[in-house]
């Protein structure tokens, strides 16, 4: 997500014409969803028993990797960490979403399906509706 909304800021500050001409730094436009990537946040390890592992023990416990496992874990806790923050400091919070259960994943595509179809009003920016002959989301998928 980090490096897409890098991506996206370079090419609007770099005026690229497939880009709606906003300023990079705009982030009330941007509505990111960031999805997990099915990396688990449940707790692998116990103090008790890492604590009797030596050097090789961390680089390998079990068939897992401890010691990259943390390192992993902690990368994508910043990045999330870092995306929230930057949001929060444009005053534009509610525009970042990080979905990490799965399960609520599933829960939020179906409400998804039953919204209205809606498209970005070009003139405003904001997401409206479109008529009401259009349908739910679910039913524009089918056709």
């Amino acid at each position: 997500a980090l490096v897409a909304m890098g991506e996206i800021t370079k090419e609007i500050f770099e005026e690229n014409p497939d880009f709606f001409p906003i300023k990079p730094m705009d982030y009330h436009r941007f509505l990111v969803i960031s999805l997990g990537t099915g990396s688990s946040k449940e707790e692998r390890y116990s103090a008790n028993h890492a604590k009797r592992w030596g050097v090789l023990g961390w680089l390998l416990s079990n068939g897992s990797t401890p010691l990259v496992d943390a390192f992993m874990q902690a990368s994508a806790d910043m990045v999330d960490i870092h995306i929230s923050e930057a949001f929060q400091a444009l005053h534009s919070g509610k525009n970042y979403l990080r979905i990490e259960n799965l399960e609520n994943l599933v829960m939020v595509g179906e409400m998804l399906l039953k919204k209205p179809v809606s498209r970005v009003n070009l003139e405003t920016g904001h997401v409206e509706p479109v008529s009401e002959g259009e349908g739910t989301n679910e039913e524009a998928l089918i056709r």
